[in-house]
């Protein structure tokens, strides 16, 4: 099952080159391309999608890299980390989750800090199911969950937060994508019809939608197929998982309050917060409480 409209992951590309980059191996001997920003605490950001390189939180990374040693990677088959096949045995949660392991291993980490947004808040919390002990913090940014409700609603999210010109667009351009027309122009239009859901300050829908061109649709559909294959619920795992977890989205998000709320209930060491006047992407939206939260957080 596709879930595309929700592959997103954003932000401004930075032309500046990292501290230090390089590939390291996973277990499958997989290249895993991986960025580091900064010096401290050891923080690693994984990116929303799935299906989405790294490039759209470098400037994320940055910015916490004031305070933090960030650290980004490509997702297996994305970007830099590329992959000669994609199939249901080279494209998996669980092999996801052992490039995370693999990186903690080659930077010579005990503990960690984890940021995973979006999608990639699935997989920081599929990582706390398999090495709990690996995680210092853990924040759920804007995260799609602990487990697959967020199939019964997300799509009608998006749809909802879209005018009807919107609407119009994005099925036009669907439409023409999904015909073979695969151009550049007619991936941008359909970004740029889309991106509007996702931001409350639509000086961001440029950028967002040209984010948005960057999909693979391929991966996408395999590691949601594995999703439901898996049966993804972290919730009986996590109820004993005792690190500090700071949970935080927008009021106006596409992930409900609801999702968010399941995920502090079964988390015992966990915060809530809920933005106001902030879609997905709290560090666009609503830049002074986003970074003041987890910068309270990292620090506590």
């Amino acid at each position: 099952m596709k879930i595309f409209t929700f592959i997103i992951c954003l932000f401004v590309v930075s032309v500046c080159a990292a501290q230090t980059e390089g590939i390291v191996k996973s277990v499958d001997i997989a290249p895993i391309y991986y960025r580091t920003f900064g010096s401290g605490q050891p923080l690693l950001i994984i990116n929303g999608g799935p299906g989405m390189n790294s490039n759209g939180f470098e400037n994320l990374a940055r910015k916490l890299s004031e305070h933090y040693k960030t650290i980004i990677y490509d997702q297996r088959g994305t970007g830099k980390s590329i992959l000669p096949i994609l199939d249901s045995t080279t494209i998996t949660m669980d092999l996801m989750i052992e490039d995370v392991e693999s990186l903690r291993k080659f930077f010579k980490l005990d503990r960690w800090s984890i940021l995973g947004h979006s999608f990639g808040g699935m997989v920081a919390s599929y990582y706390a199911t398999k090495y709990p002990e690996r995680i210092d913090k853990m924040i759920l940014s804007s995260s799609g969950g602990i487990d697959l409700g967020l199939l019964s609603y997300v799509n009608d999210a998006i749809s909802s937060k879209l005018s009807s010109e919107e609407k119009d667009s994005l099925k036009y351009w669907n439409d023409k994508l999904n015909t073979g027309d695969t151009t550049f122009a007619a991936r941008l239009g359909r970004g740029r019809a889309l991106a509007p859901a996702y931001l409350q300050d639509r000086k961001y829908i440029p950028v967002l939608a040209l984010r948005l061109t960057q999909g693979n649709g391929d991966i996408n559909g395999l590691i949601w197929t594995d999703l439901q294959r898996i049966n993804y619920d972290c919730t009986e795992k996590l109820k004993s998982f005792d690190r500090p977890v700071l949970i935080i989205q927008g009021k106006q998000d596409i992930i409900d309050a609801d999702t968010g709320e399941r995920a502090h209930k079964v988390l015992k060491n966990s915060r809530f917060v809920l933005m106001d006047h902030c879609g997905h992407y709290g560090w666009l939206d609503n830049e002074e409480v986003y970074f003041k939260e987890i910068n309270s957080f990292m620090n506590y």
